[in-house]
């Protein structure tokens, strides 16, 4: 004997509830992988030139410029001949468009270039705060 399927009989199909799982993303839904989104990053630059010593109060800024491959001293107020010759004697020349005095760094010498600018920073500082009669504090390095 055979069976009929009335209309009461049909076969139920599961309904997907709230607490079902997100369907997969699918393989080509148009987004970028890992790897090609990590070529695309975009690298934050440091700011040129970069101020790496300062003395507000004596008014002397040590910078370098990797772009212009130089250090540079910025002095706020002419300085006194005794600092323009310490300058000059330290091979710095002046830039009277940047108003700078300005110090080419060479690739072979460039660590021992910014040591150099290191001290002569420091020695230019102290001689104008003993000028402006400001007694020795501690140099602000950023």
């Amino acid at each position: 004997m055979s069976r009929k399927r009335t209309s009461d009989q049909q076969p139920q199909i599961e309904t997907p509830t709230a607490t079902a799982d997100p369907p997969a993303p699918e393989v080509n839904d148009n987004r970028q992988s890992f790897v090609e989104r990590v070529g695309q990053r975009r690298r934050v630059t440091p700011a040129d030139p970069f101020e790496f010593a300062t003395d507000p109060l004596a008014g002397v800024r040590l910078f370098e410029s990797r772009q212009d491959r130089q250090v540079a001293i910025k002095l706020d107020e002419k300085p006194s001949q005794a600092v323009i010759d310490k300058l000059k004697e330290a091979g710095y020349h002046w830039n009277p468009a940047h108003k700078i005095w300005a110090h080419p760094v060479h690739a072979d010498s460039a660590t021992s270039i910014r040591i150099d600018a290191e001290r002569l920073y420091q020695e230019v500082r102290k001689m104008v705060r003993q000028d402006k009669g400001i007694e020795a504090g501690p140099e602000v390095p950023f």
